[in-house]
């Protein structure tokens, strides 16, 4: 495939005024901010108060300040396709599990978007982007899974069997550290079907994706067994799909009609990439550059993207110094050979005319810099853009509107309950009875008799009327699907 071929036409394309601003005006012009605050503001009714206009022509006068004009509810960046639609529950949270996302709709959640340090604000990088089918589970791609971000796929009542789809990339621990922890969990759970990821290659084999899952798994080879005195099927398996990471614009997943593809990022060693979704079937497009430096093919195939989410660091080495201690000349170099700094992103932006643009993988410093951040984004983009953090933000994504909030999410554990339907595979009917998978290694196999003998007698700790005889011979286990669904008020026709 030529690059021409792959390229998308851009849509949404704003008027973008030639304008000097100063550096106090790009401070004024604001972002949706941490957690879209700005959309936060807006009205329920905000559809009612919408015409139906095209972006950017709305009547009053553009100013060096305001490029736009005027707008309704004054938001000086906010076209007016960023509005709320009856699909759209709380237009002020997102709250996980209350939404079925229809057909043609598209919903991107930022499960972690820090590097380092973590902090209880954010978690690794890990983009969720979900594609509506008008069911409770729509069709779901992960990129990266940097750690702590499973934690908030579970709250966001993902059900841990049906993860899966994992595109990494690149093999910075801090974008696939949770996956060694999820697969086995994910498996314990009833995910009794294979893993798929997929990854670059690297310059050499050993630096592949199919390498670090190799060696993962035997790295987690206590764990496999340990966990197959359960049922857990063939959920340990992990099918890789590993591509060239030099192809420019190559196609990683083609099916159903949904395409990812892919190009290289610079990012001080070979083997880093960025990735383009595009939905055939809504026309809608996503775009994750991954980790690496401001470059002519993120531009090149990021353009007319619905959504284009860049990785941003802040350009201010001095203070930053000033902040941690060590000199400023570490952070320039830090900088200048593995990231992009916020005024890049803002430069990409301005290239690629996404409809949304979005900031992950950056360090939320507070108030205190994020004016400065915004700043530097805005010395090259005035249109629609937010950072993709704290944990947890969501963007929902229609062909005629765009809307972002933050998920309201528990403290506590709060994992989806467990419907049998997920143990299908696509297509396949409800039958009357599902058997669960029988364990292939029960701790017989696994520990010396001593050890078991060494167990307290359970008649001791017990109370006499809670007493009941230890399960530990595998019973075989088989569910009733209808019952279990009956039992939650669901009804599956027979």
């Amino acid at each position: 495939m030529s690059d021409s071929d792959a390229q998308a036409n851009p849509k949404n394309d704003p008027a973008n005024p030639e304008l000097k601003s100063n550096r106090r005006n790009f401070i004024k012009t604001g972002a949706l901010g941490a957690g879209a605050a700005a959309a936060m503001s807006l009205p329920s009714s905000l559809n009612a108060q919408v015409p139906d206009k095209p972006a950017n022509t709305w009547p009053g006068p553009k100013t060096e300040s305001n490029p736009y004009g005027k707008r309704p509810g004054g938001g000086i960046s906010l076209p007016d396709y960023f509005k709320p639609w009856p699909a759209i529950k709380n237009n002020n949270f997102y709250m996980p599990g209350m939404e079925i996302l229809p057909k043609n709709e598209m919903r991107i959640s930022f499960l972690g978007s820090t590097p380092w340090p973590p902090t209880r604000l954010q978690s690794g990088t890990s983009i969720l982007v979900e594609l509506g089918n008008g069911t409770a589970q729509p069709r779901r791609f992960f990129f990266d899974m940097g750690n702590g971000s499973i934690r908030n796929a579970i709250a966001m009542q993902v059900p841990a069997p049906l993860i899966n789809d994992v595109f990494l990339t690149h093999l910075h621990a801090d974008h696939f550290a949770d996956l060694p922890y999820m697969y086995p969990f994910r498996a314990f759970a009833g995910g009794f079907e294979p893993l798929r990821v997929y990854g670059p290659s690297g310059r050499t084999p050993e630096l592949g994706t199919k390498h670090m899952i190799k060696h993962m798994r035997e790295m987690n080879r206590w764990h496999e067994e340990n966990f197959h005195a359960c049922p857990v099927g063939d959920g340990f398996e992990i099918e890789v799909t590993e591509f060239d990471w030099k192809q420019r614009n190559g196609i990683v997943y083609d099916k159903d009609g949904v395409k990812v593809r892919s190009w290289p990022r610079s990012h001080v060693k070979d083997g880093a990439v960025a990735y383009r979704l595009d939905w055939e079937d809504a026309d809608l497009s996503f775009v994750f550059t991954g980790d690496g430096r401001p470059d002519e093919l993120s531009a090149k195939y990021g353009k007319g993207a619905d959504v284009f989410v860049s990785e941003g660091t802040i350009d201010a080495p001095t203070l930053s110094a000033m902040k941690l201690g060590a000199p400023s000349e570490l952070w320039e170099y830090t900088i200048d050979i593995f990231h992009t700094m916020y005024y890049a992103a803002g430069y990409l932006f301005k290239q690629t005319q996404p409809r949304m643009a979005a900031i992950c993988h950056y360090e939320w410093t507070g108030d205190a810099l994020a004016a400065e951040s915004v700043a530097e984004v805005r010395a090259n983009w005035d249109g629609l853009f937010m950072f993709g953090g704290p944990d947890v933000q969501v963007i929902n994504v229609s062909k005629d509107a765009i809307w972002a909030r933050e998920a309201a999410l528990s403290d506590g554990a709060a994992p989806a309950a467990m419907d049998p339907r997920w143990l299908l595979k696509p297509g396949e009917p409800l039958p009357e009875t599902m058997s669960l998978p029988t364990p292939t290694m029960p701790r017989e196999m696994q520990q010396e008799q001593f050890v078991r003998d060494l167990e307290i007698d359970p008649k001791l700790y017990y109370p006499e009327d809670v007493y009941r005889k230890p399960v530990q011979k595998w019973p075989g286990v088989t569910l009733n699907p209808r019952e279990m669904l009956a039992a939650r008020g669901i009804k599956v026709d027979s």
